[in-house]
């Protein structure tokens, strides 16, 4: 079956930029990328901002025209309801957003997010017609200690999407934990085996044709000099960047991989 998936670049800004730092950080991005050339058809670009900054976002966006994309980092099960400090899909839907994370490894950590919690989150994601990026992910010690440590990623997969509704859209991303913010980064060998271990599950969990279309993107530690590498495997169709996605000249480098000498 052939088919042709569009690379996704997503940033993950986490706690960091004020409404006003996102306003400036999406111009000077949307110039840079557009000075460069950048065709959004060839490569797609997305923010995701803390909460405070998606109205601003949305606002420059529509105002400037940018092609752009942007989500959140969160969302929650409930739609609405007395559910104190959580945003209900429908409110970010009415912000324009398109994207949300769910199961991001620090929520699963930090606020010990189950993978039920992320089933649900996935489900009120498309219930909303947001597309739910999906974040799987081994740590260190899984690694080190599993015959096959793609099996915690394929079982987080099974789990998070085990009723999705049929026909919708999800991305996942592969995020080694142990990769995360600390400067290592799995060999492109290591995420394609990964990755293509994921296209298999969901071939069974929900067939051939949308395991050809699922976009899978892989997030640890990338940066511009490795993106290349990665984008070179082919179960591997974007990245979800941390840190370097705070930097205009990161992550337009990032976003313009296919520039890159030898891609």
């Amino acid at each position: 079956m052939v088919t042709t998936r569009t690379p996704l670049m997503a940033g993950n800004w986490k706690m960091n930029f004020n409404h006003l730092q996102a306003i400036a950080f999406v111009q000077k991005l949307a110039w840079t990328l557009k000075d460069a050339g950048h065709d959004y058809e060839e490569v797609e670009a997305a923010v995701f901002p803390p909460f405070t900054d998606i109205r601003s976002v949305q606002t420059i966006v529509d105002a400037d025209k940018l092609k752009l994309g942007y989500g959140a980092q969160d969302l929650s099960q409930h739609d609405s309801g007395a559910y104190t400090g959580d945003v209900s899909g429908e409110f970010l839907a009415q912000l324009g957003a398109k994207y949300v994370l769910v199961g991001h490894s620090e929520r699963r950590t930090l606020h010990d997010e189950t993978d039920e919690v992320c089933r649900a989150k996935v489900n009120a994601a498309v219930r909303h017609g947001l597309v739910p990026v999906l974040c799987v992910g081994e740590s260190l010690e899984q690694r080190e200690s599993l015959e096959d440590p793609a099996s915690v990623s394929v079982e987080q997969l099974k789990a998070g999407l085990a009723d999705v509704q049929a026909g919708a859209e999800v991305v996942i991303a592969y995020e080694p934990v142990w990769a995360i913010g600390t400067g290592e980064v799995a060999t492109s060998e290591q995420a394609q085996e990964v990755c293509a271990s994921i296209r298999r599950a969901v071939s069974e969990l929900l067939g051939e044709e949308a395991a050809a279309n699922v976009r899978i993107l892989y997030g640890g530690s990338v940066k511009p000099g490795n993106v290349a590498s990665i984008m070179r495997e082919p179960d591997i169709d974007g990245a979800l960047v941390g840190g370097a996605s705070l930097s205009v000249e990161d992550f337009s480098s990032i976003i313009r991989y296919r520039s890159h000498v030898g891609v």
